[in-house]
């Protein structure tokens, strides 16, 4: 395994970094002195990245991470890859099958043939904890070792990616690391409300009528900026500390049951209203440890799940978003009743 040494004002690649983790690591990335350098094919719009356009350490490519020839362009000069392009969730994958296999999958896998030959030092890879899929032993923790058992396309397509990156000679000079991300929530530039903690905080402060499905399984869950800093703390840790390995990305504290989500919401939205539907079968359901990242790299989340909740409470109370429930904040549009626009205190 070669060394590394970090240069002076080392260039970052950043694929996907229009996308709701993208958008935030960009940011702290810019923060820390890096070149950054973002591959991204506008799937959802560029706005996210508006506020960099003058930014004289930022670039970008407007390219699907597929194209093999803007690739190997992206990735002249680079110290580090930072891959989380992807069809991203279940439901998206499940949509679109076939693309989320050659995005997911073969692009990545070819993603990183193309850094070994440009000559890049660190590959970072956005996996997920989703790999555990459905515990033996509901009431255990899983590790970094345990058995990975994906229940959905999406996590597939991330478990045979990892395996491809920790199957590689240890001589090669570009160093893979995988990061299983837990669920994420919090506020983004580029905002989702199609994940649990957002969309649950959403209806309930809206008003709306939160029917929760399966209340009793268990999830880990980070906020986005927390997830993000993983990976800077991934980029600057000694390379034996993190190549050829994978971490989960999280806080033992945060594992939590859907119903306890719910009622963490309720602290802060008394009034509002829920359903449960009983739910016997989940194809997900593990709480995970993450001992590994906090004893090697330190590294420790800054924001919980109830300041998260407090956070999207603001921004929709604040009336940022004319419409909560507009399509585009989602990876896969709903069919909703479009909502009205939330006005302070509403």
């Amino acid at each position: 395994m070669p060394s590394s040494t970090l240069p002076p004002a080392p260039t970052v690649l950043v694929t996907g970094g229009a996308g709701y983790i993208g958008s935030v690591l960009v940011r702290q990335l810019l923060a820390g002195g890096y070149h950054v350098r973002v591959l991204d094919d506008l799937r959802f719009g560029g706005e996210s990245l508006l506020g960099l356009l003058d930014q004289e350490r930022f670039e970008f490519v407007k390219a699907d991470v597929r194209d093999a020839a803007a690739v190997r362009d992206a990735l002249r000069g680079c110290f580090a890859v930072v891959h989380l392009a992807a069809i991203v969730g279940d439901p998206a994958c499940a949509r679109e099958p076939e693309l989320a296999r050659a995005v997911n999958e073969e692009a990545s896998k070819a993603l990183y043939q193309a850094a070994e030959a440009a000559g890049v030092e660190r590959f970072v890879f956005a996996s997920t904890c989703s790999n555990y899929g459905r515990m033996r032993d509901p009431d255990a923790f899983v590790d970094e070792s345990s058995e990975l058992r994906p229940v959905s396309l999406y996590a597939e397509t991330k478990v045979a990616v990892e395996r491809y990156l920790l199957a590689q000679p240890r001589t090669n000079q570009c160093a893979p690391t995988s990061l299983r991300f837990s669920t994420v929530y919090g506020a983004s530039p580029r905002m989702r409300f199609d994940l649990t903690v957002n969309e649950f905080t959403r209806e309930l402060v809206l008003g709306r009528e939160l029917v929760v499905f399966g209340e009793q399984f268990w999830r880990p869950y980070c906020h986005v900026r927390d997830l993000a800093r993983s990976v800077v703390a991934v980029l600057q840790a000694p390379l034996e500390a993190v190549a050829f390995d994978v971490f989960n990305v999280g806080d033992d504290a945060e594992n939590y049951r859907k119903g306890t989500l719910v009622e963490l919401i309720l602290a802060q939205v008394p009034d509002g209203r829920v359903r449960y539907v009983e739910k016997q079968e989940d194809p997900r359901d593990y709480r995970v440890t993450f001992e590994k990242i906090a004893q090697r790299l330190g590294f420790r989340i800054s924001r919980t799940v109830p300041e998260g909740i407090a956070e999207i409470k603001r921004l929709l109370e604040a009336g940022f978003l004319y419409d909560p429930h507009d399509e585009r904040f989602a990876n896969v549009p709903a069919r909703v009743e479009a909502a009205p626009p939330v006005s302070a205190g509403g």
